[in-house]
C-alpha cells in the first residue's frame, strides 16, 4: 500500500466525519489513519516531508483544506472540523480532485482571494517544473492567508486593534498610540507620521465575522476625527458595503479602507502573525564554474 495522494484522502475524511460530529483536526487525522491507512508500514507512517512534517498528516491536512474550500466540510471553530451539508449529500464512493476544484464553492473561494484568477490550479500536463513550484507556493500562501483570516475573526477585539497598529508600524508608519478602550469616540489608535506628532493618522479596526462595514460606520469614524486630522485608515476582517465605500470616497478626509483579504495580504507581506517555516533551495548549473578561458 502506498501513501495516499492528498486528493485520495477526500473520501476517508468525509467518511470519518459523516456522523456529523465536530472533531479536533488532530483527532480526525488519527481516525483517518486508523480506519483507512492502518496497512501502511511504520516507515511510511513516519516518513517526513522536506520541511519535517509527517507526510501522511501533511497529505490529510491538504485534503482537509481542499474539502473546506470546496464546501464539503466546515471549520466551526479554530482547530475543529465537521462535515457540511454538501459533504453529507455527496456520493462518497468517489470524489476526484477535478470535481472539488470545479465546484462552485472552490471557484468562488479562489475568485475572492485572487480576482485575476492567478492562482487557479495549473494543468499539470502543461506545467513546467517551475510552474509546479510556483503553483505549490501559491497554494500554500492562500492556505496560510485563509487560516490567518479565520484566526483574526476569532481573537479578542482589543487584541485585534493592537495587531493592526503593529502592522502599520511594520509598514513604516510612525509610532502609534492606543486609545482608551472606552469613550474613544470610535478611534482605536493614532499613528504619528512624524516625530513631533504634527501629522496624525486615525485608525478604526472592526473585527467582524460576516457582517459588512456600512455607511453609518464610516460616517461615525469621520465624525470622531473631529477636524484633528484629515487622514484615517478603517480596517475590517470582513468587507465594506457600497454605501460605506461611497461615503469614504466622497469624504473630504483621506480614508483608506482595508478589507479582510487586503489585510491578510499585508500581514503576510510584512510577516505579521506569520513566520517562515521552511526555506527551500533550488539549484541550477553554474556555467561560470566550467568556464574554460576561451
Amino acid at each position: 500500500m502506498e501513501i495516499p495522494k492528498f486528493h485520495e484522502t477526500f473520501i476517508p475524511i468525509l467518511k470519518v466525519l459523516e456522523n456529523g460530529d465536530t472533531l479536533q483536526a488532530r483527532d480526525m487525522y488519527q481516525k483517518v489513519i486508523e480506519q483507512f491507512y492502518s496497512n501502511l508500514t511504520n516507515e511510511q507512517l513516519e516518513e517526513k516531508t522536506k520541511s519535517g512534517d509527517r507526510l501522511i498528516i501533511n497529505r490529510i491536512a491538504w485534503g482537509k483544506s481542499y474539502l473546506k474550500k470546496g464546501g464539503y466540510i466546515e471549520f466551526p471553530k479554530r482547530g475543529f472540523v465537521k462535515i457540511a451539508e454538501k459533504g453529507k449529500s455527496h456520493n462518497t464512493e468517489k470524489l476526484t480532485l477535478k470535481q472539488v476544484e470545479n465546484s462552485d464553492n472552490f471557484l468562488e473561494f479562489y475568485t475572492e482571494e485572487n480576482p485575476k484568477n492567478e492562482s487557479l490550479p495549473t494543468q499539470i500536463s502543461n506545467a513546467s517544473p517551475q510552474d509546479l513550484i510556483d503553483e505549490g507556493f501559491n497554494s500554500i500562501d492562500i492556505q496560510v492567508k485563509d487560516e490567518l483570516l479565520d484566526k483574526l475573526k476569532s481573537i479578542d477585539p482589543f487584541y485585534f486593534e493592537k495587531v493592526i497598529l503593529i502592522l502599520l508600524k511594520k509598514m513604516g508608519y510612525g509610532d502609534f498610540i492606543e486609545t482608551a478602550k472606552t469613550g474613544d469616540g470610535g478611534i482605536d489608535g493614532i499613528i504619528n507620521e512624524d516625530k513631533l506628532g504634527l501629522d496624525k493618522i486615525y485608525i478604526q479596526a472592526k473585527r467582524y465575522g460576516e457582517n459588512k462595514v456600512r455607511e453609518k460606520d464610516i460616517r461615525n469614524f469621520i465624525g470622531a476625527m473631529s477636524g484633528d486630522t484629515q487622514k484615517g485608515v478603517f480596517v475590517t476582517t470582513s468587507n465594506f458595503d457600497k454605501g460605506a465605500v461611497k461615503k469614504a470616497n466622497d469624504a473630504h478626509h483621506t480614508i483608506i479602507l482595508i478589507d479582510g483579504i487586503k489585510l491578510v495580504d499585508l500581514m503576510h507581506q510584512y510577516n505579521v502573525g506569520v513566520q517562515v517555516k521552511t526555506t527551500y533551495e533550488v539549484k541550477e548549473l553554474d556555467n561560470d564554474f566550467f568556464f574554460d578561458g576561451e
